[in-house]
């Protein structure tokens, strides 16, 4: 799944929708979004606002510590398994490209699942069952890779990204309701204490990366003397640009390349097996670890909340999309589903499995979720000192230079440093993406933060969707170039809006004068 970020920036040079208007300060997700305004200081600091915070004492702190770890390290067991069986299935289950297709499956799911089940699951569930339920969606994906056939694992993706959107808004609601409670307990302001709370979270599940993709690379080696040979030049041909989907396994004259062939059943049970129990153990230390909200006055809450309906939701969406900004932002909204379906399917498979072999796979893509993490964490800091565009250019560039290596560059087994550095090199403009887009959204739309991030998730889910969609139907040349094309268009729109916002503020301050 995409990845959720929560980072906050002030641009006092941005006015959003309204002049005048004090935008509101964003902890977003990829599937959901606390507002905090910075117009009505009582919601944001300590006080008697939260329903069933009164009757709780100072050592409550610690159960509330001890709700955000457990959420945060179970997420951490469930995307260990996820991300690292993602990054795998377009080279060990690529047969009539079955693998891929229930990648896109998951994000055309996701695409539905946003619009309709996030508020209806959480009032039906209550936040910690919906997700406990919705992380056993994931177990059942694992579970199909025992037997990988369309009629398990189609069924087994729809549900998968069925249950994704109210796991994610569930949990971003819980993470933001037990930072206001624990806010009022100490007499502080709610607004950096659910920020410390998200970064406990993503610091775990940021990691995910790193462990997922350790095991798989370990389970999936075939050791030293197993008696594997070293790809020849002429298998070598199909890799990189010059890769075509069924190329390995084509009649005629095709190449034989034995670096793609699927590894033995023992090795793929064993990481299914592996993966299947951190997905279950997820849920199950989501069930026994975590408090209920009821304790924190969920119930009171719920009937107060004013949320909109899934079909007043669906309708906002697409209402705002008459707004200029946010037909301007879509590229780059859609370059950001693109860029990570590219390095999940494209890049593991094309180059890595090709060239290298199927078990390296797991540590070129432990260098890429290091990357993409340090930089995640470390562009917060940055974007105060140098502003977002240089940030936002220095993405873009970095995804060129890349992009151009991809073209010009012919992976080989005996330049392995060149994996590293192509993967952390994307990483560290995946980081840009995922932490700027969003923070972009909450900027230019603090009015209307429900619908507009609505579309951020509808727009970064069906670039995922199509990236995988035509994963097993394009060379990897096409791909190439049409990733190229997003990232252009992309960059022009988001830089329209700068343009524009600049001189909006320039005739505001002559008015002002």
């Amino acid at each position: 799944m995409g990845k959720g970020n929560d980072f906050q920036y002030d641009n006092s040079s941005y006015i959003g929708e309204k002049n005048g208007d004090l935008p509101s300060k964003e902890v977003t997700t990829d599937s959901s979004t606390t507002s905090v305004t910075a117009s009505d200081p009582e919601k944001s600091s300590a006080g008697p606002q939260t329903p069933g915070a009164g009757h709780l004492t100072r050592a409550d702190r610690w159960r509330i510590i001890k709700n955000v770890v457990a959420i945060s390290f179970s997420f951490m067991c469930l995307f260990t398994a996820f991300q690292s069986m993602s990054n795998l299935q377009s080279s060990i289950n690529s047969e009539a490209g079955l693998g891929t297709k229930s990648l896109a499956t998951i994000y055309v799911a996701l695409i539905v699942s946003c619009m309709f089940l996030p508020s209806l699951v959480i009032k039906k569930l209550t936040c910690k069952w919906a997700m406990v339920v919705c992380t056993f969606c994931y177990s059942l994906y694992m579970l199909a890779q025992f037997y990988p056939r369309s009629y398990t694992m189609i069924p087994a993706a729809i549900i998968l990204g069925f249950g994704a959107a109210p796991m994610w808004s569930a949990k971003c609601t819980y993470l933001t309701q037990v930072g206001k409670i624990y806010a009022e307990i100490i007499e502080d302001a709610s607004e950096p204490i659910i920020v410390k709370f998200f970064g406990i979270f993503f610091l775990l599940f940021q990691s995910s990366q790193i462990w997922g993709n350790l095991i798989s690379s370990m389970v999936l080696n075939p050791g030293q003397g197993a008696g594997v040979e070293p790809p020849s030049e002429e298998s070598l041909s199909i890799c990189g640009i010059n890769y075509c989907p069924g190329a390995e396994s084509a009649g005629g004259s095709a190449v034989n390349n034995t670096n793609l062939e699927r590894p033995d059943e023992v090795r793929i049970y064993t990481l299914a097996g592996i993966f299947l129990g951190l997905a279950v153990l997820s849920s199950v230390l989501i069930s026994i670890l975590v408090d209920s909200l009821d304790r924190y006055g969920e119930k009171e809450r719920s009937n107060n909340q004013g949320e909109k309906s899934p079909l007043q939701l669906l309708l906002a969406t697409f209402v705002h999309l008459k707004k200029p900004y946010q037909i301007l932002i879509v590229p780059l909204t859609l370059w950001s589903g693109f860029e990570q379906g590219f390095i999940t399917a494209d890049f593991t498979k094309a180059y890595v499995s090709c060239a290298w072999g199927i078990h390296r796979v797991g540590l070129v893509m432990i260098t890429y979720g290091v990357c993409d993490a340090i930089c995640s964490f470390s562009f917060g800091f940055v974007i105060k000192r140098i502003g977002r565009v240089p940030i936002f250019v220095f993405g873009a560039l970095i995804n060129y230079g890349v992009i151009i290596s991809f073209i010009h560059w012919m992976p080989r087994p005996d330049e392995s440093h060149v994996f590293f550095l192509l993967a952390a090199a994307w990483g560290i403009a995946d980081a840009v993406w995922q932490t700027q887009i969003n923070a972009f959204y909450g900027v230019i739309f603090p009015h209307t933060s429900e619908a507009a991030f609505s579309n951020y998730r509808l727009w970064e889910s069906l670039g995922f969707a199509i990236s995988f969609i035509y994963s097993d139907m394009l060379c990897v040349d096409v791909k190439i170039y049409i990733l190229l094309v997003v990232l252009t268009l992309g960059m022009i729109g988001y830089l329209t809006i700068e343009v524009l916002e600049r001189k909006r503020c320039k005739t505001l301050s002559i008015t002002k004068e």
